[in-house]
Formats: C-alpha cells, structure tokens, sequence
C-alpha cells in the first residue's frame, strides 16, 4: 500500500516539477466553493485518469522495465516461443521490482505522504519532498549522454547538480538508459544460445537432414544447458544485482 500511495504522489509531481503554480489541494484540483473550482465529477474524471496512466508511470519509473526487457530476450534465445507466459514474466518483474523498490517507496512516504496527512505540509511541498528520493534513484542509472540529449530538447540549462534534474528530463533519460541496458544483457544472453545453434546447424547440414529444421534439435540442448547451469537463478541474480552496485 506504502508502495501504491509514494508512487501516485510521485506521478503528480512530474508535472509540478517544471515550476508550476502550487495546486489549492492534492494533484491541483481545487474543490472550491465558487466557479473557480472544477465540479466534483469532474475532479472524479481527472483522478480516475491519473489512476490509469500510474501503470505506466510505475513500468518507466523503475526497474520493471529493464527486467522486462531482459526476461523477454531471454525466452527467445531458449527458443520456447510462449513459455514461461507473459503472465509469469510480468509477474516476476513486479515482484522483483517491488523488492528494489521497497526502500525508495518507503523514503517517499515517509518524507511526503506522512507529513502531508498529518498537516504539516501542503501537497505541493510534500509532492516536492516525495519526488526527492525517486530523483536520486533516476539518477544512479540514466546515462548523462541521454540526460544531455534531453536537456537540450527541452532548451533547459544544465543543472549545478544531478539531484536538481527536472523530473520531465530525467525519467525520458532514465528509459532510454535502461532500454540502452536491457538490450546489452539480452545481447549477452543471446550468444551461448546462437553457438548451440550454429553448432546444430552445421551437424544436420553435414549428414544431410536438411527437411528437419535445426531449431528442434536445438532447442532440447538449449533448456538442458539453461537448467544446468540453474539459468533462471544465474539471470535473476544478476539482475538484481545490477540495481545494486
């Protein structure tokens, strides 16, 4: 719950952190009694949106992307088409998310949430102390070379530091690093793989079975040599890991 409640104020800070004018209630939207406040269905609207796009905000924003990523080329280097299923693969990814970002959400609660429901800050301030923590962890893996490109898209100044980064140029930033990471270890994962078929290859073209195709004898030698080497332990460890160095 602590991880669901940081994650949305984060999502409404990502457009407040460009210098926006400070919102009369949580997420902007005042419930004021005169014409300047949007009616209560309307303000029903709006949130239900935010709700709807916080999936994706939560798929970009943390390490759920890269784990996607490198899960996905990995079962098309075993060469079994749907197994593991996406529901599997997705749900694993959330998990493991879940365990990196535990301490992140946790910092962004209590810096944000917490003080917000006990009065002692406004939602703009607290919006501003939640987004804090999520900034340092965006600036631990988004490459400056995309951080850069980003900044010059945006025709921002380069910040005094890396903790100062507009949140609307960091998270592009940081998928772009992650996308950058997670197609380097699937490269890596995919070459063991593409010697056993070669290797495969050539045996049946050289004793002439060249009606059986080389990928169903291959793919047997492939699961065999990933449940050998205990594979899935070998690749989520590493993963994990990777957020942690």
């Amino acid at each position: 719950m602590r991880l669901v409640r940081a994650m949305a104020v984060a999502w409404a800070a990502v457009p407040l952190a460009s210098g926006a004018a400070e919102p009369l209630s949580l997420l902007g939207i005042s419930a004021g009694k005169d014409s300047s406040g949007l009616s209560v269905p309307m303000q029903v609207v709006i949130l239900l949106t935010l709700l709807t796009l916080l999936p994706a905000a939560v798929m970009a924003m943390t390490p759920f992307l890269r784990i996607t990523v490198v899960l996905h080329f990995l079962r098309q280097a075993l060469g079994t088409q749907t197994t593991p299923s996406n529901q599997v693969l997705l749900g694993l990814a959330l998990f493991l998310t879940i365990v990196i970002m535990q301490p992140v959400a946790a910092d962004m609660y209590h810096q944000g949430w917490e003080p917000m429901e006990a009065g002692k800050m406004t939602p703009q301030q607290a919006m501003d102390a939640a987004s804090a923590p999520l900034r340092t962890f965006l600036v631990r893996f988004a490459r400056e070379k995309d951080i850069r490109l980003f900044l010059e898209i945006a025709r921002e100044p380069a910040p005094h530091a890396p903790v100062d980064l507009d949140l609307k140029v960091l998270i592009p930033a940081y998928i772009l690093s992650e996308l950058k990471t997670g197609f380097q270890i699937g490269a890596v994962l995919f070459l063991p793989f593409l010697v056993i078929d070669l290797v495969v290859a050539s045996v049946t073209l050289s004793v002439g079975m060249v009606q059986l195709p080389p990928v169903m004898i291959s793919a047997p030698f492939k699961i065999m040599l990933f449940v050998l080497v205990d594979g899935w332990n070998l690749v989520v460890g590493s993963l994990m890991k990777s957020f942690y160095s």
